[in-house]
């Protein structure tokens, strides 16, 4: 039978009851602005950032605009400046180098390991040849490195780690929150994320000087002491001077929608990893495909799924692709010679430095990439795999007569 799924990639759940009530008492107030509040007000915003912190385990957490201006804002709040290189991964999203260049920095990428996270030799290699005191660690796609050896190596050698979770929101390394183990990490609440505001982001960080920094970079003006998960007031006693306003503050409507999703995130992360585990499994015995295998020490978010087909041509893997999508199942290929919407790579950021990165470019070549949302059900998941297997077989078989 030639089954065909017909359920949306890009279909997000709804906003919770709650939010949508909490949403709709900001409106009806019109206090958007997350320092116009009402006497004895906390304002939507100023909560959320307090219950962020918390969950994160961090002392401070700010709420930002996207999780791009919270890279940005952080990268300028540990000190980067204009012609400084900074080291970030070679298999990442445009905004992670992005807020690099917009700083005036130089991204120089490190290459990619099998599982899809940085590759902490070269990662050392790179610390040593380019004597860059910066790293922006991307864990791109939800595919978290060894931290420990990652944060020893940058200890070692005093580089500062700026973490992009944009991916690993509800992820852990060992039992440590993902974004707990460089100075600042940076997530986002876009709507392709763990929990949705169509955008937004958070920077969290116990160190009190760079969030002080931070929360006057967003745009604090002198009030900065309406916030719940700040630094103290003497924090901001020198910064507050000489730190210029880059607005990207959070509004109180966005809060609203967020604070009932970062509250049930949890039992999300388990419902996400369900869907996951179910894929996998149907994926595993695929013909020709190559599951990416996560590392049992790190808890994971599986809101996407990679898998590779290392054996295939370009033109084998375009026409799979173009076979499954008539199928109703959505893949993006990371080996695509033209970016195609977030399917971007490194050599298509022509801002930043030419490299060439042997082994990113090998794994990147064969690269398969799906989102699975949570309106998706393991049912789903399961005709998801069979129509995948179907395809990978056609796939395998079409090879074998070509070299007959």
């Amino acid at each position: 039978m030639f089954e065909v799924f017909e359920g949306s990639f890009t279909q997000q759940e709804p906003i919770p009851d709650e939010g949508i009530a909490a949403a709709m008492a900001v409106l009806q107030h019109g206090r958007l602005h997350r320092y116009n509040v009402a006497e004895g007000e906390l304002g939507e915003t100023a909560l959320l950032e307090q219950e962020f912190a918390s969950y994160t385990g961090a002392k401070y957490a700010l709420a930002v605009a996207s999780g791009g201006y919270a890279i940005g804002c952080a990268l300028r709040a540990v000190g980067v400046k204009a012609g400084d290189t900074v080291l970030t991964n070679g298999f990442t999203l445009a905004p992670v180098p992005g807020a690099i260049a917009s700083l005036g920095a130089e991204p120089l990428y490190v290459e990619t390991s099998e599982n899809l996270s940085i590759d902490l030799d070269d990662l050392e290699a790179q610390i040593e040849a380019s004597a860059s005191k910066y790293l922006l660690l991307s864990h791109m796609r939800g595919h978290l490195c060894d931290m420990d050896r990652l944060m020893a190596m940058c200890n070692a050698a005093g580089v500062l780690v700026v973490e992009d979770c944009a991916h690993t929101m509800g992820a852990d390394w060992q039992g440590t929150p993902s974004g707990r183990h460089g100075a600042i990490g940076c997530y986002s609440s876009q709507t392709y994320k763990h929990i949705n505001s169509g955008e937004g982001g958070f920077l969290v960080s116990d160190d009190p000087d760079l969030m002080a920094r931070a929360i006057m970079l967003s745009g604090s003006y002198m009030l900065f002491e309406r916030h719940l998960a700040s630094p103290p007031a003497e924090a901001f006693e020198q910064v507050k001077y000489d730190t210029p306003n880059i607005s990207g503050r959070m509004d109180n409507l966005r809060a609203a929608i967020l604070r009932p999703q970062l509250a049930k995130l949890p039992q999300q992360v388990e419902a996400w990893n369900t869907l996951y585990l179910a894929l996998e499994a149907g994926l595993r015995n695929a013909p020709g495909l190559q599951i990416i295998e996560r590392d049992p020490r790190g808890g994971f978010v599986g809101s996407s799924i990679q898998f590779r087909l290392p054996e295939a041509s370009a033109g084998e893997i375009e026409e799979f692709a173009s076979r499954c999508t008539a199928r109703g199942v959505e893949l993006k290929w990371f080996g695509v010679p033209e970016p195609v919407a977030f399917t971007s790579r490194y050599d298509s950021w022509r801002y930043a430095r030419p490299q060439v990165l042997s082994r990113t470019d090998e794994i990147l070549s064969g690269l398969l990439d799906m989102r699975l949302p949570l309106t998706f059900t393991v049912e789903d998941c399961d005709l998801i795999a069979r129509i995948i297997q179907s395809e990978a077989r056609a796939l395998k078989g079409r090879a074998a007569l070509a070299g007959q």
